[in-house]
Parts: C-alpha cells; sequence; structure tokens
C-alpha cells in the first residue's frame, strides 16, 4: 500500500509542480497557479494520509500479534 500511496502522491506532485510553474512563469491568468498549488498540496495531503493509514495498520497488526502470545 506504501508504495501505490508514493506512486499516486507522486504523480500528482509532479502534476501539481507543472501546473505552478506553468502558471507563474508562462501564462498572465493567475488562478493556474493557484490550482497548481492546490494540487500540489493534495499530493501531500495523500502521501500523509497513506502514511498514516499503512503505520496504523502496522501497529494493529503488531498488537494482535503481540496480544496471542500473552494468551
Amino acid at each position: 500500500m506504501l508504495n501505490a500511496v508514493r506512486y499516486v502522491g507522486g504523480t500528482i506532485l509532479t502534476i501539481g509542480i507543472a501546473i505552478f510553474m506553468y502558471g507563474f512563469l508562462v501564462s498572465d491568468y493567475s488562478p493556474v497557479t493557484g490550482i497548481g498549488i492546490g494540487t500540489i498540496m493534495g499530493a501531500i495531503f495523500i502521501f500523509l494520509m497513506g502514511v498514516f493509514l499503512v503505520i496504523s495498520e502496522e501497529m494493529v497488526t503488531k498488537t494482535k500479534k503481540g496480544s496471542r502470545s500473552l494468551q
């Protein structure tokens, strides 16, 4: 799952950086820059939520293994 989140987050981040650079350097239409910034923030949010889910999944599986060995 971590690999999937990393690839999806990286792809969206790359697209966001390209949109931001286009809006900031090439286009005179300023909302494109905002869309790029929003896309970058979305990619970071997706990556952080994915890492959180992976960590919580690991904690649940370790807790289940530990509770079986105590019984």
